[in-house]
């Protein structure tokens, strides 16, 4: 059951983002009006001239990484920042739009808590580099230092 409940959150998680980051490109979605501090929290977005064009994309290309089954934990952790901007943006300047974004980050937070797993070594407070990640690096090391002797 719970293998289930996670395939449809990460399917109806990665079509909101995959939908709604297209739709910041090609606006199949008429958008209700704003004004006042939305209007210029987002002008501000698209005024930086790369803001939002990387916002957009970094929720398509994560969409559809969640839709794809793949690098579900990185996905995740990529789109954790968005989600509690985009609670906060309508906690704070857009209240009316709200239950979206709550959808949203239940999904969010069940799924990480679904692949809880994948976090647990990033999360350790006094994490060691692994073995073979520094036997790499010396080698890479030794062999840059020998080839400039």
């Amino acid at each position: 059951m719970k293998a289930k409940a996670s395939h449809a959150a990460r399917i109806l998680l990665g079509l909101i983002f995959f939908v709604f980051g297209l739709n910041g490109f090609l606006h199949f979605i008429p958008q209700p009006p704003m004004s006042g501090p939305p209007v210029d929290f987002v002008g501000a977005l698209i005024r930086s001239g790369y803001e939002f064009q990387l916002l957009k994309a970094t929720e398509v290309i994560a969409g559809a990484v969640l839709l794809s089954g793949r690098f579900v934990p990185l996905a995740l952790a990529v789109l954790a920042p968005i989600v509690v901007n985009i609670v906060a943006f309508h906690l704070f300047l857009a209240p009316a739009g709200l239950p979206l974004p709550i959808v949203v980050l239940t999904l969010e937070l069940f799924l990480a808590w679904s692949y809880r797993s994948a976090y647990r070594p990033m999360l350790g407070a006094h994490v060691q580099p692994d073995a073979a990640s520094e036997d790499v690096a010396l080698s890479a090391h030794g062999s840059l230092r020998g080839s400039h002797s």
